[in-house]
C-alpha cells in the first residue's frame, strides 16, 4: 500500500500517520469541522473536510468517506479504534470498493460484534464463558426466568454493545424489572439494535485481555495480556501489562484460549480477546474487540513492536513472525487523560491554555496546547504511557510524571491519577474492577478527594 485513508480523528489519526510517515505510506485524514486545527489534520499528507460536526453528518459518513477514498487513489482504509472501526457493513463496502479495509474481514466482524453469537461461537470452541443466556431477551417476563435460574447478581447487556455502553448490572428482580426497558431503549439509540442478553455477575473479578493477531498465511499469535481492571462507569482508564498478581501458568492458559478464540474464526489482523477472571484465577471469556484497542501501546511497549506496522503488513499480504520470537521485558502503565471532573467524571470541554507534559512518559494525544476539547467527542486528552523495568519503576516513574503535569483551560482527572496510583489498593497489584469506585467512595467519606 502507497496511500490510505484513516477513518477516524484525533490522537489515534495522529498514531496512525506517525508509523505510516516512517514506512513512507501517505495519508489522507478526515475530519469535521470542529476539527480543522487538530494536529493530526496538518500532519497528514492530505486532508479532507468531511462534514458537520456530529459524528453521524461527519465521521460515520460511510458511503461519503468511501468517495473520498476513491476520489484521493487510496490503497486502503485504516479505521482506528471506536466510530466505524467495528463496522461489519463498513468493512464490507471498503472491500467491494476495491480497497483494504486494514482489519479483520466483513464476517468475523459481524460474527464477533454480536456478543450473543460471539458466546456461541467461544462455547462450540471450548472456550470458558460466563453463565447467561444463549438467545436474546426480548420480554421482561422471559428476563425475570432466566434471572431466576441464573442467580442474582447479575448482569444485563446490550448484545450490540461495546465500551461500557449498554450494560447495567441487576442485584435483585426490582432492579432488572426496572432497568429492563431502559437498557433496550439505550441499546437502540446507540447500536441501532436493542437486541439484551444476562449474564453471571463475577464478583471480585479482573478484566484481563490478550492482544491476538493474525494473518492470511494461517499464522495467528498473541502478545501477551493486559490488566484493564481499573474502570469508571466499565470503561477503562487505567491498563497495565504484565496483570499484577497473576500467577505464570493462569497467564499461559489466558493466551492459549485467546489463540483458541481467535482460530474458531480464523482471525485476521488485531484484535484482543477479552476475559474476567475471578478471586480464584478462573477466567471466562467476555467478548472480542475486532479492531486496535485503545490501550495498544501498554502492548507496544512491554514488547518493543510497532502494531500498526503490523496491522499494515497484514493487510498487505504479509506474515507475521513465529510466537517464540516473541517475548516482553519490563513494565507498561497507561493513563487515560480525560477533560472531565475527576469527582463526577462530567466531561468539561473548554480551550487547552497551557498543557505541559513531565518527563519519562510517551504521550500519545490528539491536541497542543491551543487546541479546543470541544463537546461534540470523546473528551480524551491524551493516554500517558509509562515503562520500567519493573512494575515498582513503572509506579515510581508514573508518581514523578504526574507531579509535573500542567493542565489549565478544563478540568482533568490528573489530581485523581496523583492519589490513586499512591494508594495501596493499586499499588498492592491486588485489584478488581470495583477498585476505582470503592476508593472514591472511601475517600469521599473521608472527605479528602
Amino acid at each position: 500500500m502507497k496511500k490510505i485513508l484513516i477513518a477516524n480523528r484525533g490522537e489515534i489519526a495522529r498514531r496512525i500517520i506517525r508509523t505510516c510517515n516512517r514506512l513512507g505510506i501517505e495519508t489522507v485524514a478526515i475530519h469535521s469541522e470542529a476539527d480543522g486545527d487538530l494536529p493530526y489534520v496538518s500532519e497528514a499528507t492530505q486532508a479532507v473536510l468531511i462534514g458537520p460536526n456530529p459524528v453521524v453528518q461527519s465521521y460515520l459518513q460511510v458511503d461519503k468517506i468511501i468517495e473520498e477514498a476513491k476520489k484521493h487513489g487510496v490503497d486502503g482504509i485504516h479505521p482506528g479504534y471506536g466510530l466505524l472501526s467495528e463496522n461489519a457493513d463498513f468493512a464490507r463496502k471498503v472491500a467491494e470498493a476495491g480497497m483494504t479495509f486494514i482489519g479483520p474481514s466483513s464476517d468475523i466482524i459481524e460474527k464477533m460484534g454480536d456478543k450473543i453469537e460471539s458466546r456461541r461461537t467461544m462455547i462450540q470452541a471450548g472456550v470458558p464463558v460466563v453463565p447467561g443466556t444463549e438467545e436474546g431477551v426480548t420480554t421482561l417476563e422471559e428476563a425475570l426466568q432466566e434471572a431466576e435460574a441464573i442467580g442474582y447478581p447479575l448482569m444485563l447487556k446490550a448484545s450490540a454493545g461495546g465500551g461500557g455502553i449498554g450494560m447495567v448490572r441487576c442485584e435483585s428482580e426490582q432492579a432488572l424489572t426496572q432497568q429492563f426497558e431502559s437498557v433496550k431503549n439505550r441499546a437502540k439509540a446507540y447500536f441501532g439494535d436493542d437486541v439484551v442478553y444476562l449474564e453471571k455477575f463475577i464478583a471480585d473479578a479482573r478484566h484481563i485481555e490478550v492482544q491476538i493477531f493474525g494473518d492470511h498465511h494461517g499464522n495467528l499469535v498473541h502478545l501477551y495480556e493486559r490488566n484493564c481492571s481499573v474502570q469508571r462507569r466499565n470503561q477503562k482508564v487505567i491498563e497495565e501489562s504484565p496483570s499484577p498478581n497473576l500467577p505464570q501458568e493462569v497467564r499461559e492458559r489466558l493466551c492459549e484460549a485467546a489463540l483458541q478464540a481467535g482460530k474458531a474464526v480464523n482471525y485476521t489482523n488485531a484484535g484482543t480477546v477479552e476475559f474476567i477472571v475471578d478471586a480464584n484465577n478462573e477466567f471466562y471469556f467476555l467478548e472480542m474487540n475486532t479492531r486496535l484497542q485503545v490501550e495498544h501501546p501498554v502492548t507496544e511497549e512491554v514488547t518493543g513492536l510497532d502494531l500498526v506496522e503490523w496491522q499494515l503488513t497484514v493487510a498487505d499480504g504479509g506474515e507475521l513472525p513465529a510466537q517464540d520470537t516473541i517475548h516482553t521485558h519490563g513494565h507498561a502503565i497507561e493513563y487515560r487523560v480525560y477533560a472531565e471532573d475527576p469527582k463526577t467524571f462530567f466531561p468539561s470541554p473548554g480551550k487547552l491554555e497551557k498543557l505541559q507534559w513531565g518527563e519519562g512518559a510517551r504521550i500519545e494525544t490528539g491536541y497542543e496546547e491551543g487546541n479546543l476539547v470541544t463537546p461534540f467527542y470523546d473528551p480524551m486528552i491524551s493516554k500517558v504511557i509509562i515503562h520500567g523495568a519493573d512494575r515498582d519503576e513503572a509506579l515510581s516513574k508514573s508518581q514523578a510524571f504526574f507531579n509535573d503535569v500542567t493542565i489549565n483551560g478544563v478540568k482533568t482527572n490528573i489530581s485523581l491519577f496523583k492519589e490513586f496510583i499512591g494508594s495501596e489498593q493499586f499499588v498492592s497489584g491486588d485489584y478488581a474492577t470495583a477498585v476505582l469506585p470503592q476508593w472514591m467512595g472511601k475517600k469521599k467519606e473521608e472527605h479528602t478527594l
